[in-house]
């Protein structure tokens, strides 16, 4: 048999969900929306590849933001998106929907000529189907005669490269045209035109999985046994069937009785709502299936994944990763609202980051004080001082903008033109909470952390630094870890990724090194996870040994450390790198001063031009990123 080199590929509805973050009420009294990419088959394609399976997806988007904000994320989910066609002249399908109870989600489709609903047969790319276990169907795409005949080619060149099929019933009464732009929620309406066509289809089937209201619809009955009895008459296929709390029934060959059906163990869990449960079932269905796990282990899987989904929000946001479920299974939670296990959803965050750095060179201009300090001096304004910073970003981009690991530190302000420029584009981003230059340490966000949050994009790292030393006096000590403790909670809630940078250096002094792996292990006992630490650079492997063992000993999904610099010479960095390199969890360093300070103050007193500033601090980051690189290589 051909090698196949993907596990899945998905075909069908992909959107951009926008999910009422008010829960409790209609749809028209939510204030605010948190954005998914949505659609069954787009779900389950993330899905399985946050569980590990190699997954693909065929579908269309619109030429515009929500287009590319779908094929992005999926992306960055390791979904395959080489068969995700883009439409000229169509918008990406759109949903708009709240959680009104544990069962009620008012929901509005948005598809009438979209660009999923619009798939044809010629975007099938073959190679895919040809290269993946199972193709999954959407029963939304045999609702229109234009998807129905994308489906029915799909299903061929599945038979054809010996791919097995699997269909997702899915059935919206809305999306056939059966129920009002109103009634997007609704999920059964008897019809017997649907029963005939989606029949039509079945023979072809390997793996059936809906609810039992799907199988009615599938087979033009309402009673759940007969029906599966009426699809097993017409199909080989095994039949899933997923009963909400009564689990699932797996039925390989003969139907008699619920009993003749193997199943996994369920999960008694809290239902925030059930909308997405669903796709994250047949996410852990497939990863069991496909894995070449029985059964009850599959049904484990799903059910687990199932639960997970009711528990939380969103749709594909909900699922686990496969390191998550892993957890859950061996562990279970002591909360039967699992998103309120903070070790869960610990994992959940860390293991589904959108993007993970084996490699950072970040160029640090959040500098503030420093900044207004060379401006006085040399007659130069904050308007001047944004200008610098933009040179400063100009320079970084020639040096590293195509660089993977490239990254910036920038404030918002003095910085706030580079910041928004550096912020559309692919680069790490870290941008500083706290105010410049105070002790102790002071946010620049007054009042309520989260709120000020919500005003940052989710690819903005906070950063945060902290003069924090074990031989302070008690209040000051306090003082800083209530605040550390706030912005980690803050940060969790809003989805932000955050950099903990410890400062045990004063006013120029010597760092002291000793204190900094008990400071770290100091913060983890309090239950502060940053995902990224910025420490001083030391000389000594011990040092850079300790600190990776706290790593180690707290937390196996932090991004990891980068080093800064103090403002030391090139010559200084570089020795610290060497020691800094051989240790694993150094990822990458962030300097500042070193490479803009001499620029920043001869460019301020008009002794440097534009484009001499610009090419200083080029060769200067240029020089310390050979060292970083050399460094690495010498480990």
């Amino acid at each position: 048999m051909e090698h196949k080199s993907l596990d899945l590929v998905c075909f069908g509805r992909s959107s951009v969900d926008l999910y009422g973050q008010q829960v409790g009420g209609r749809l028209e009294d939510m204030g605010s929306f948190a954005k998914y990419v949505g659609g069954s088959p787009a779900n389950t394609a993330i899905g399985t590849a946050r569980l590990g399976l190699k997954s693909a997806m065929i579908t269309r988007v619109g030429d515009e933001h929500m287009g590319r904000f779908i094929r992005q994320t999926m992306q960055a989910e390791g979904v395959d998106v080489q068969g995700v066609k883009t439409d000229p002249k169509r918008l990406s399908a759109l949903v708009i929907l709240g959680i009104q109870d544990e069962t009620q989600f008012p929901l509005i489709f948005y598809r009438e000529d979209c660009a999923d609903m619009a798939l044809c047969e010629d975007d099938i790319d073959e190679n895919l189907i040809k290269k993946s276990k199972a193709l999954l169907l959407s029963g939304t795409h045999l609702s229109t005669p234009k998807v129905a005949a994308a489906s029915r080619k799909a299903i061929a060149l599945a038979k054809k490269h010996g791919t097995q099929v699997v269909l997702d019933i899915d059935y919206r009464p809305n999306l056939w045209g059966l129920a009002g732009h109103g009634d997007g929620e609704s999920r059964f309406i008897a019809d017997k035109n649907v029963s005939e066509h989606v029949q039509a289809f079945l023979p072809d089937i390997d793996l059936i999985v809906g609810t039992e209201e799907e199988f009615h619809i599938a087979a033009g009955s309402e009673n759940s046994l007969e029906a599966l009895a009426i699809v097993r008459s017409m199909s080989k296929a095994t039949l899933v069937c997923k009963r909400g709390a009564l689990g699932c029934r797996v039925f390989e060959k003969h139907i008699n009785g619920w009993q003749s059906g193997a199943k996994g163990p369920g999960f008694e869990v809290e239902v925030y709502n059930v909308l997405g449960a669903g796709d994250a079932f047949m996410s852990g269905l497939l990863r069991g299936w496909l894995g070449g796990e029985d059964w009850p282990t599959s049904c484990a899987y799903a059910n687990a994944c199932g639960a997970f989904a009711v528990s939380r929000h969103g749709c594909s946001p909900a699922v686990p990763s496969w390191q998550e479920l892993e957890y859950f299974l061996a562990h279970g939670s002591e909360h039967r609202s699992l998103r309120f296990d903070p070790v869960l959803n610990h994992i959940h965050r860390t293991t589904n980051r959108n993007k993970e750095y084996t490699r950072l060179a970040a160029f640090a201009i959040d500098h503030r004080h420093q900044f207004i300090k060379w401006a006085k001096a040399g007659g130069k304004s904050l308007a001047d001082i944004a200008k610098f910073k933009l040179l400063a970003v100009q320079a970084a981009q020639q040096e590293a903008g195509e660089d993977k690991g490239f990254g910036m530190l920038v404030d918002d302000k003095t910085g706030r033109a580079a910041l928004h420029q550096i912020t559309s584009t692919k680069a790490w981003i870290g941008r500083p909470i706290e105010a410049s230059g105070e002790f102790p340490l002071q946010l620049e966000a007054k009042g309520d952390i989260v709120e000020h949050l919500f005003d940052w994009p989710l690819n903005q790292t906070v950063k945060v630094l902290c003069p924090y030393r074990l031989d302070d006096d008690e209040q000051t000590r306090k003082h800083h870890e209530q605040l550390i403790l706030k912005l980690d909670k803050a940060c969790r809630f809003t989805g932000h990724q955050w950099l903990l940078e410890i400062i045990t250096a004063r006013d120029g002094g010597v760092p002291a090194f000793e204190q900094v792996a008990p400071i770290m292990q100091h913060f983890y006992d309090l239950g502060v996870k940053p995902d990224w630490w910025k420490l001083e650079p030391a000389l000594e492997d011990t040092y850079w040994d300790k600190v990776g063992q706290i790593i180690d000993q707290n937390d196996i999904y932090c991004q990891g450390i980068i080093v800064l610099g103090l403002n030391s010479t090139i010559e200084q960095i570089e020795e610290a790198f060497l020691a800094a390199a051989k240790q694993p969890w150094v990822k990458g360093f962030a300097i500042g001063r070193t490479l803009f300070a001499q620029a920043a103050q001869s460019w301020m007193q008009g002794e440097l031009n534009d484009a001499q500033a610009i090419e200083l601090m080029a060769q200067k980051y240029r020089l310390i990123i050979a060292a970083w690189d050399n460094a690495q290589a010498q480990k």
